[in-house]
This record gives structure tokens, sequence and C-alpha cells, in this order.
């Protein structure tokens, strides 16, 4: 007979229920961990040796102690295929990739992105949103699969679809948070070189007009009301430069220059 074609979460469960009790208090949590990265709502004979291979990965980069982290997520894929719940076996592909040698040649270092703590408060309740999202949409999931007519059940379709927006959004996120740097907002009236934070009024040296922008991070960037990101070609040329320094940044049409008037 063929063995039922379990979600995730399902196979978990029957993973650890059948572990001695104080073996699967040291299992659960990691086990779980691994439920909530891949889906558990997602089948168990659908994970793919890459899939493990990613989540391999990211517990490696992660830190600690990755082995020790990784043993019981292998010992549920064993007992899936020791179960018959999937058919080749996935634990080998849970392996951490060796550090390059020291004559290889050095990784590029990502690309930082700077966060007031605001930026990161308002980054983590949105995960948090998602992530309660995503529990909401996996049950629509659930309650729509029990139609067995797939060939039109459009609930279902739909359910999938934000399924995939909401997992590709809290990526995102997360990302952006693996890789924020908490940067502080200095007092504007104690600025003396412009920073994050500061409200800066230029004079354009062709047209003597006066422009005033504050400089904020990507994420409260919005050009139309004043606020330009540190990360733009302006507030680059603009970041630790003191009063009365001109400034040049190379735009599609012509060259700008600037000088700094005040830094409020």
């Amino acid at each position: 007979m063929d063995k039922p074609d379990l979600s995730l979460e399902e196979a978990a469960l029957a993973f650890l229920t059948s572990l001695p009790a104080e073996e699967r208090k040291e299992k659960q949590q990691e086990v779980n961990r691994f439920v909530l990265w891949y889906g558990k709502e997602r089948r168990i004979s659908q994970i793919t040796p890459v899939a493990v291979a990613s989540y391999a990965d990211s517990v490696g980069t992660a830190g600690g102690d990755a082995a020790r982290r990784l043993e019981p997520v292998r010992a549920l894929l064993t007992y899936a295929k020791k179960e018959k719940f999937i058919r080749s076996s996935l634990a080998p592909h849970l392996r951490i990739k060796q550090a390059p040698s020291k004559t290889a040649a050095p990784a590029k270092p990502k690309q930082q992105t700077a966060l007031t703590a605001d930026d990161y408060a308002q980054l983590k309740s949105q995960l948090a949103s998602l992530t309660e999202d995503r529990i909401r949409v996996a049950e629509e999931m659930r309650i729509a699969a029990a139609d067995k007519d797939f060939r039109e059940n459009a609930p279902l379709h739909a359910a999938r679809e934000r399924r995939d927006h909401i997992e590709a959004r809290m990526q995102e996120i997360q990302a952006t948070i693996a890789n924020g740097v908490i940067v502080e907002a200095g007092k504007p009236a104690e600025s003396l070189t412009v920073k994050l934070g500061c409200r800066v009024v230029l004079r354009d040296l062709a047209s003597g007009k006066e422009l005033t922008y504050t400089l904020v991070t990507k994420n409260e960037a919005d050009p139309l009301n004043g606020k330009i990101s540190i990360i733009s070609p302006l507030g680059k040329a603009l970041l630790n430069q003191t009063r009365g320094a001109s400034v040049k940044v190379v735009a599609p049409a012509r060259e700008l220059r600037y000088q700094i008037e005040r830094i409020e």
C-alpha cells in the first residue's frame, strides 16, 4: 500500500512522536525551524535536494554550531526515507559547505543598507504581520484543497499566488534586515558635517536657486518632499561635507554643481 502524501508538518509530527520524550525535546526546536522555513503545508514528497542544500547553507551562514543544528533535520529526512514518505535519500544533501582555502579569492562583501532604529522596527513589524498572513493563507489553502476538483479550484490557485507573494516579500525583508546596519541620526543642531538626518540648504551654482534637502535612509526617501537617500548620487556627494563646500553631481543631461549654504 502506498504511503499517504503527508505535509511536512504532518511528517515532522510523526517523526517527533516516534522518539523517546527526552530525545523529542532535544530535536523539536530545530525540526520546527526547518518546517517553518520550507512551509509546513507543503508536501514532504516534493522536497528537492536543492531545497535541502539551501537550508543547510542558511544554517551555515547564521553562525553557531551549524552541524548540531542540522542533526535533527537530518534525522527527520532519514526517518522520512525509511517510512517511504520520500523516494530518494535527502539527508546526504544536508551538509555545510567547506570554507574557502586561504589561497582562494576573497568573497565580494555584501552591500549593506543603512537603517535607522525606526526603519528596523518597521521592517520587523512588517515581517511579523506577513508571518501571520502566511499562516492564514495556509489555512485557506487547506480548506480549498479539500475540494478534490483541482482543475477549476480558483480559491486554491489564488491562495497559492498570495502565499508566493507573501514569501517573496518576507525574503526581501529578511535580506534587508540581514544586510542592514543600524545608524544613528545625529541632532541637526549639533551637526558640523552633513550626515544622516541633516537638513541641508544648497545653492545651485548655475541658477543661484536655493534648494533644501533632508538626508534619510533608502526606505524613507521621498524626493518630491525634499527627502533624499544617502545612497543617491546627490546624497553621496553631500555626505560628510561641511558648510561652504562645493559638490558636483553628474546627471544624464548635464553636470550639476551646488554649494552648501547651511547645515540644519
